[in-house]
Parts: C-alpha cells; sequence; structure tokens
C-alpha cells in the first residue's frame, strides 16, 4: 500500500498517539500471599490473589516475571516467596539488594522494562528486608516510568512486623499511596470490592489467612477488599500516573497528540472534498 506524502505525517502523528497510550498497572496488598500460596489454610485463596493480581497489571499479558526479594531466611512465621510464586505457576526472575549470589539480579542495576512485571515480597511471611525497600525507594521514579511504559507492579504487606525486617518506608516507591497502618489479624469476614470482583477475586480469596497492613489513603486507587471493619486491605489502579506525589491521572500529552492527528486528518478530507468539487 502506498501513501501520498500529505498522509503520511498525519500517519506519524497518529503511531505517536498510539505508542503515548502505553501503560500498566499497580496492586498494592496488605496480605502475603507469597507465604499463604505455599504453606496455610487457604493456600487456593493465596494463589488467586497472585495470579489475578499479575493478569490485572500486566491487563492479561503476563510473560516474564522479576520478584524482589532478600534470600535470607528470617526465623519463624517466615516461608521463601520463591515457594510461593512457585506454587502459584510463576516463573520468575529474582532480584535483591546486591548479594552477588549467582543467578540473582542486583536491584540497584536490573533494568525493569526486562520484565512484564515486577513483585514486591512481602516483609512479613514473606522475606523483603529493608535493604530491598531502601533500592525500591531510591528507584521510585524508574518504577513510575516502568509502569507508565506498560510494566506491571505488585507489593505484597509491608508492615515492619514479626521480626522487623523492614523498619520505615512502606510501599515508599509509589509516593501516590500515603498513609499505610500495621494491621496484624486472621482474615475472617473479609469481603472484596466490586472492582476486586471485576477483577477476577472472590470473597474466598481474602478470607482464611493472615493479612499485615492496611491503606488509609490511596491516592487515586481503588479498593480490591476490605476487612470486617471495613478497612482497606488491597488497592489497585490501571492506567497512566502523574508525576511523583501526584493521583495517577491520564497523560494530557497522549490526548493532544491524538487530538493534533485527527485534527490534520479532518483537514486533509475537506482539502481532497474542495479538489473533487
Amino acid at each position: 500500500m502506498k501513501f501520498s506524502k500529505s498522509i503520511l505525517p498525519i500517519c506519524a502523528l497518529l503511531a505517536l498517539g498510539t505508542s503515548a497510550f502505553a501503560q500498566g498497572g499497580v496492586f498494592i496488598t496488605g496480605h502475603d500471599p507469597d507465604f499463604h500460596a505455599y504453606q496455610g489454610s487457604n493456600f487456593i485463596g493465596a494463589r488467586d490473589i497472585i495470579n489475578r493480581s499479575l493478569d490485572f497489571v500486566t491487563n492479561n499479558h503476563v510473560t516474564n516475571v522479576l520478584l524482589v526479594t532478600d534470600l535470607s531466611q528470617p526465623v519463624g512465621g517466615y516461608s521463601d516467596p520463591r515457594s510461593g510464586l512457585t506454587a502459584a505457576g510463576v516463573t520468575y526472575d529474582v532480584a535483591d539488594y546486591g548479594s552477588n549470589t549467582v543467578g540473582v539480579k542486583n536491584l540497584t542495576t536490573v533494568k525493569f522494562s526486562n520484565y512484564s512485571a515486577v513483585v514486591v515480597a512481602s516483609d512479613f511471611g514473606g522475606w523483603l528486608r529493608q535493604s530491598e525497600l531502601n533500592v525500591l525507594n531510591a528507584r521510585s521514579s524508574d518504577l513510575l516510568s516502568y509502569i507508565n511504559g506498560g510494566g506491571g507492579l505488585v507489593a505484597f504487606a509491608e508492615s515492619a512486623g514479626g521480626a522487623g525486617l523492614t523498619t520505615g518506608g512502606d510501599f515508599g516507591f509509589l509516593p501516590f499511596v500515603t498513609a499505610s497502618n500495621v494491621l496484624n489479624q486472621s482474615e475472617s469476614g473479609f469481603t472484596v470490592s466490586p472492582f476486586g470482583t471485576s477483577i477476577g477475586l472472590t470473597n474466598s480469596d481474602v478470607n482464611g489467612n493472615a493479612s499485615h497492613n492496611d491503606f488509609t489513603a490511596l491516592g487515586g486507587l481503588n479498593p480490591v477488599d476490605y476487612d470486617a471493619q471495613g478497612n482497606i486491605i488491597s488497592a489497585a489502579y490501571y492506567g497512566k500516573i502523574g508525576n511523583a506525589g501526584t493521583l495517577p491521572t491520564p497523560e494530557p500529552g497522549s490526548f493532544a497528540v491524538l487530538a493534533l492527528g485527527a485534527a490534520a486528518l479532518a483537514g486533509l478530507v475537506i482539502q481532497r472534498k474542495r479538489q473533487t468539487a
């Protein structure tokens, strides 16, 4: 197919507009399914949380996953997050703070865009430590660019509970999540929101194990499930994210480019009609 010289610039504008709509998703939760998918009274529900969250943040295009976790096993009440993801049927690479362990990526330098999703292990149940959390927080702008480029981010419970593997800065790599609270509790009477239902979760998925934090300010994310007292336990969002510290919002530039291309195309149609009149 051949294009006239006048149509080519418009095609280029429209193509640019399409690429500008690249976007990904975020799913954050106070659950620690990386623990309970491997050992827990409701391992099926925990595996569902892992898989439904990955499906959501990648728009059902999960290919390769990066798991962020420490490799040192804490004492008591913990399970290797790799076991949980494996039990859920997920294949993945692993990144830690930079231990130089053979086969493990260095979180300070790993290229997030090589992966369809990044999964951050829990710090109670899982093995996430402050050393990894510090790197994630320092790379917040990289993670936001990754999401806006089409990547997905899933982050499990961060509460500084249990053995105190983390000490502060929970979810600091997502600056629009302004507040989370430590809330260790058994899962009973938890309910999935209509939004949670829309992404494939059920009440049976979010009950029967344990959770370790809730969220009191979401910065525009959608509540996914609640505990029996109505506290928000999980939240998610799919789409463009604004500058650090702002609400997730559509990116105006994308719409502007598309509008420019549409206007140019409309002008060309009018011009052709005049020429043939």
